[in-house]
Formats: structure tokens, C-alpha cells, sequence
């Protein structure tokens, strides 16, 4: 199937599990990964209708946001300190900050000082993956709210692999259920829940996600 053949497939699968979920779909953002796929891959899958793209490199998306302005671009990555400065007031939404200092860099980076960076605050999930503890996601969440230049606007989170994707529920309703409580305990709205992927994404939006991060069911496996 081609990538546009693709996209509208996931587009009827996301509006179906909102459907069924009793959500409008407009609630969902289907973030396309397009990590390590060229330009004429994002290209293909804008004009069949796919607006948000995820990118996991810095240097990748510096490139890439040359050749495609256009694009509401999302780093959903690691990212180190170091790459702050390629990143802060570049994309629509970092959805992995895992340290109160990154997110203190973001701010301080921000080509533009009176625009804000919305981000999410990562929370430890894959093993192979870096994130809060969710003992200590209140206490982060707690100073980040305090960095001005940043708006932190919810979670994200990356469960262990698995083959059934039923298994990735527990780690879906932990996260709604952590923001719920940090948005109670601080007062401040954390509407952004970004979790699912391709293979568990209808079990995240029946959770409440806003943002599924989907690259292969809509690119094909990358090279």
C-alpha cells in the first residue's frame, strides 16, 4: 500500500477507536513519525492529509524543517542538553522531557524569548527508554510549572513492547490516572496524554490519549 493508502487507513482505525471510545476524533492528533524516512516520504504523506509529523534526532528535523517549512513538526525523542538549542522554539511540542534542567535549558534557548515551548514531561516506560519516576513525576512536574519559557501541557510515555497489544493498558490508565492526580495537586491543566504507537494506539485512545505517535503503519518499516 502506498503512504497515502496508509494514512487514510489510520485515520477511519483512529476515528473508529475514538468512535468507540465514545470521543470525537478531533480530539486525537495522529502524530506521523517519520524518523530516518526521507523528505519525499513527509512530502507524500502531507498531501494525503496528515498535518503533525514526529521527528527523534535534532539534526534530522533541522534538515528536514529546511526542506518542509510547512510542517507542524513534534520532537518526540530523547534529547539531550546539548541539542536544546536546535530544538527550543522550532517544533509545536517536545513530548519527552525527562529533567527539570532540560526543560530549564529549552526555555533558555528559545530563539524568540516571548514565545512559549509547550513540552510534555516523559515518564520512564521501555526499558530502553529514559523518563521520570512516577514517584517523583509530581516533584518534577512541580518545577517545571515554575520554568517561564515552557508550558508543560501533560505525560508521555512509551510501555514495554509487547506482543499483545492489550498489555500496554496497565501503563495507559497509569498515566491518565498520574495526570490527574498532578494537575489536582498543582492546579494547573494538563490537557496533552501522548501514548500509543502503531500496534497499541486503539488501546491508548480508549485510555485518553491526545496524541498517538504512528510511523510504521503509516511510512513501512524503516530502512
Amino acid at each position: 500500500m502506498s503512504i497515502a493508502e496508509n494514512w487514510a487507513a489510520i485515520r477511519t482505525r483512529v476515528e473508529q477507536a475514538c468512535e468507540r471510545a465514545g470521543r470525537a476524533a478531533s480530539d486525537v492528533t495522529i502524530v506521523a513519525v517519520s524518523k530516518k524516512h526521507p523528505a519525499s516520504a513527509v512530502r507524500e504523506a502531507l498531501a494525503a492529509g496528515a498535518t503533525n509529523f514526529g521527528e527523534n534526532y535534532a539534526q534530522e528535523l533541522v534538515a528536514k524543517r529546511v526542506d518542509l517549512p510547512e510542517v507542524r513538526w513534534h520532537y518526540i525523542g530523547k534529547l539531550q542538553r546539548n541539542k536544546a538549542k536546535l530544538i527550543a522554539g522550532q517544533v509545536a511540542l517536545i513530548h519527552a522531557v525527562d529533567t527539570v534542567e532540560l526543560a530549564m535549558e529549552l526555555a533558555k534557548r528559545r530563539p524568540d524569548q516571548t514565545a512559549v515551548q509547550p513540552i510534555l514531561l516523559a515518564l520512564s516506560g521501555e526499558a530502553s527508554k529514559t523518563g521520570v519516576a512516577t514517584a517523583t513525576a509530581l516533584e518534577a512536574a512541580r518545577a517545571i510549572v515554575k520554568v517561564d519559557g515552557v508550558r508543560l501541557d501533560g505525560l508521555m510515555t512509551v510501555p514495554p513492547p509487547a506482543a499483545d497489544p492489550e498489555a500496554s493498558r496497565p501503563a495507559f490508565e497509569e498515566l491518565r490516572a498520574l495526570r490527574d492526580r498532578i494537575q489536582d495537586e498543582l492546579g494547573h491543566p494538563l490537557p496533552a496524554l501522548s501514548m500509543g504507537m502503531s500496534d497499541d494506539f486503539a488501546i491508548a485512545i480508549a485510555c485518553g490519549a491526545t496524541h498517538v505517535r504512528i510511523g510504521t503503519a503509516i511510512f513501512g518499516q524503516r530502512s
